[in-house]
């Protein structure tokens, strides 16, 4: 009599737990679908970052394949729109199709953002490194005196945009021409701090002067886009891996009723046909 009441119970244990999983898998698939239209927002946003910073510094980066990541995340953040609408809609009703295009989706989407992650790690320790050497080649290179010209090269441009001085520090500007006899007794009027409007980069009045130098900056901001990139794929595809075994969860629930071709019978008539 116990052996038979315990396999009138676990069934419907198992029946219980089977629901359960699947109302969870429902709820948390809807949420996800959610999350995906909101970070498609954030992806595109540091997408359109690390494009327009390697646009904006190109005479610095020479290679044009360092914007790679941030297409890719604008590729994402388009892919992640559809991806959303379906997560939202096979939680509402399962639809065999539906489930299969979102599984390919986040196929796509988890190799896209693992791409994304790997190129910015790296272009951001590779990139950093050749920035030392570029600013200070462009400095030695800068034709300058102590005149009332602004000046408008790549170097002028830069710290004035960035309120920098020199690769480190304008000492740097010092050192280009220390072992000839002219030792100058400014710097280009591109460092002076934007509040001193009668700045003309006289060593004099060093306070007039940014005190940081433009590597740092540089590295700074260079850093903070590609890491973005790189934190946010991560945990993204954390998501999206378990988006997919949500859905593999309702899947598993929803056998294949329409594959029968299978079926010997089924096959054997389609065949004598």
């Amino acid at each position: 009599m116990r052996r038979l009441r315990a396999v009138v119970v676990l069934p419907s244990l198992w029946c219980y737990e089977d629901a359960y999983l699947r109302s969870f898998a429902q709820s948390l698939l809807r949420f996800l679908g959610f999350i995906f239209w909101g970070t498609a927002a954030a992806q595109a946003f540091g997408g359109v970052l690390v494009i327009l910073m390697f646009k904006n510094y190109r005479y610095l980066f020479q290679e044009s394949y360092l914007s790679l990541p941030g297409w890719l995340s604008l590729a994402t953040a388009i892919i992640l729109l559809p991806a959303g609408v379906l997560a939202v809609s096979i939680s509402v009703k399962c639809s065999r199709n539906q489930q299969g295009t979102l599984m390919y989706l986040l196929l796509l989407l988890l190799c896209l953002e693992m791409s994304s992650a790997a190129l910015a790690r790296s272009y951001c320790v590779r990139s950093a490194s050749q920035l030392e050497s570029v600013m200070g080649h462009l400095i030695h290179q800068h034709n300058w005196t102590c005149s009332q010209d602004p000046g408008n090269s790549a170097v002028d441009v830069i710290q004035r945009k960035l309120q920098c001085c020199g690769v480190h520090n304008y000492t740097d500007w010092l050192e280009t021409s220390s072992s000839s006899w002219y030792h100058p007794t400014c710097v280009p009027e591109s460092c002076c701090k934007g509040k001193y409007s009668h700045c003309r980069g006289d060593l004099g009045h060093v306070e007039q002067l940014s005190e940081e130098g433009c590597l740092k900056k540089l590295e700074g901001q260079l850093c903070f886009a590609m890491l973005y990139i790189f934190w946010f794929c991560t945990v993204l595809s954390v998501l999206e891996l378990l988006a997919g075994i949500s859905n593999g969860i309702l899947m598993r629930h929803q056998p294949f009723h329409e594959l029968r071709i299978l079926d010997s019978y089924t096959f054997l008539q389609d065949y004598r046909c």
